[in-house]
């Protein structure tokens, strides 16, 4: 080829190169209805810039969805630059000129719908798999059979396997009404396949019957097809909501378990009835709150770590409570069930008012870690909380320790005994009174580990273990008399009853049913679930 025709050609390359995006420029024409007050003219010049798929008009549109376009008095459009306000650039020419009398475009909440729907539909042929990939759940979240044909140019032009699939789903989303009923028919399995509740909404209408009783969609495939993806989304709800009810019911346990199991160890081993046990959660939910202060101010870069120092923190500071109780005033009632119950609740109301007078009347704010916030995704629609799981760990682990507490140390041996047989173990040597205080004070202490659980996940105040007390109880005398098994048993238990019937009766009324059913039960077996051995049993 000589060279004045390899020059020709260029030169003709280059003209085509130059005039390619020349034929979707931007005019004045396509523009003026932006600049007035016509919402219909602006909603069809969206339209006329989202056909033109060029650059220019992407850059437009983006400026509307986010308030930068101007208009002036004489017509121009205008689209400022990010944080210039003397400045802008003119829409078709391109030109850096004053903002002067410019005022912004105004939009309602269905133009700026629109704006971002024609985005979404530009950004589709976008060359970054990163913007294509947001385009595309944008539309997912709002489909529009309006930007079906940008659909179906981006999913004839996709290479990425992942995104083809959710290219075929939003086609699908923005094909259910095409006038072909084949299509029709391959849009709902194609959304049915895909088994998102997101899609819900789309394919009711399809099953739906007008006022005169007709199906509003006319062909019976369509209509069973949309039916059978109904069907498995109904499945896919009806499944959540039983993992969703059994998880709520065992975190529940969870917080039982530790709100009765030191109840479990006291009531076994003393036979007092408690009435102050519940305020051995709420001391160690406030040893929590203090614990968290101390690191807020004097160890900030370690706060993420504060519930480690708040776990012997709150274990101890109900210990201490528990021991001096138990010193002071109840072993002189033993023996004496009414009195006990009466003095316990005394002691209960004096340990709330002290708090009231050291922390004040209002809930007290503890905040979960870093790492106890979110939750993690099992299921569509069901999403189980971190601190929730952290806290059925950890009920767990103090229900082991327990365990190896009273079955593999000395200390548990002798309180075996005085739970099987008081009168005995005194006579081979256990000194009795010791072991109460020990006994007592390691379920205070356990107690506290529930309160520090309980900051997790709920408010802190001066009546935090009103609320547990009653069913703390009702654990302990379903489970058995100081059964650790049989604590879990029943905390474990109620919790999934309680949350079982919640959905039909409400709370309250379930708590009610949970009691009656109780009460039945141990008219049955007065024992419960563990019956104790020994003579004294």
């Amino acid at each position: 080829m000589n060279r004045p025709l390899r020059y020709c050609l260029a030169v003709i390359a280059l003209s085509c190169s130059l005039a390619a995006p020349m034929a979707f420029a931007l005019t004045t024409a396509d523009l003026a209805p932006l600049t007035g007050d016509d919402f219909s003219a602006k909603a069809a010049a969206i339209d006329t810039l989202a056909a033109k798929h060029d650059a220019a008009a992407l850059t437009l549109l983006e400026g509307l969805a986010d308030d930068h376009v101007l208009a002036t008095s004489a017509g121009q459009v205008l689209i400022q630059a990010e944080g210039d306000d003397a400045h802008a650039r003119d829409a078709v020419t391109g030109q850096l000129v004053a903002i002067g009398d410019a005022q912004p475009v105004m939009l309602n909440n269905a133009l700026r719908g629109k704006v971002a729907r024609a985005v979404a539909g530009l950004q589709l042929s976008s060359p970054d798999p990163a913007i294509r990939r947001a385009a595309v759940d944008a539309l997912l979240a709002n489909p529009d059979p309006s930007m079906k044909p940008f659909v179906e140019q981006a999913r004839a032009k996709e290479t990425d396997p992942a995104l083809k699939r959710r290219l075929d789903a939003l086609w699908a989303t923005t094909a259910l009404t095409d006038p072909d009923a084949a299509k029709r028919l391959e849009a709902v399995e194609l959304v049915a396949a895909r088994k998102e509740l997101d899609f819900y909404p789309l394919l009711q209408p399809l099953v739906a019957r007008r006022g005169d009783g007709s199906f509003a969609e006319p062909d019976s495939r369509v209509r069973a097809a949309a039916q059978r993806g109904l069907d498995a989304l109904d499945a896919i709800q009806r499944n959540s909501r039983i993992v969703g009810t059994l998880f709520a019911g065992v975190s529940l346990g969870s917080v039982l378990l530790l709100a009765a199991l030191g109840l479990a160890i006291t009531y076994g081993v003393i036979g007092v009835i408690n009435m102050a046990h519940g305020e051995f959660l709420m001391i160690g939910a406030y040893a929590t709150y203090v614990v968290q202060n101390a690191f807020r101010h004097y160890a900030p870069n370690a706060f993420e770590w504060y519930p480690l120092a708040a776990v012997p923190a709150s274990f101890l500071a109900a210990a201490v409570v528990g021991v001096a109780l138990e010193r002071l005033v109840l072993k002189r009632l033993y023996g004496r069930p009414l009195e006990t119950l009466l003095t316990t609740f005394g002691a209960s109301l004096v340990l709330m008012q002290a708090t009231r007078t050291l922390f004040g009347a209002q809930n007290v704010e503890v905040a979960n870690p870093n790492w106890m916030t979110g939750g993690v995704t099992v299921m569509q629609n069901l999403i189980l909380p971190y601190n929730r799981l952290v806290i059925i760990v950890f009920s767990l682990t103090v229900v082991a320790i327990a365990w190896s507490v009273l079955t593999r140390t000395r200390l548990g041996l002798f309180v075996r005994a005085v739970t099987q047989n008081r009168t005995m173990a005194a006579c081979v040597g256990v000194k009795t009174a010791f072991v109460d205080s020990y006994a007592f004070a390691f379920g205070a202490g356990i107690a506290g580990l529930g309160g520090c659980a309980l900051s997790q996940i709920g408010n802190v105040g001066p009546d935090l273990g009103q609320s547990y007390i009653v069913d703390s109880f009702m654990v302990v005398v379903l489970g058995g008399v100081g059964q650790l098994a049989g604590a879990v048993l029943g905390s474990f238990g109620l919790g999934i009853l309680m949350k079982t019937i919640e959905p039909f009766w409400g709370a309250v009324l379930a708590k009610i049913a949970v009691l009656v059913l109780i009460v039945l039960f141990i008219q049955k077996r007065p024992q419960g679930l563990f019956a104790l051995k020994g003579r004294s049993a």
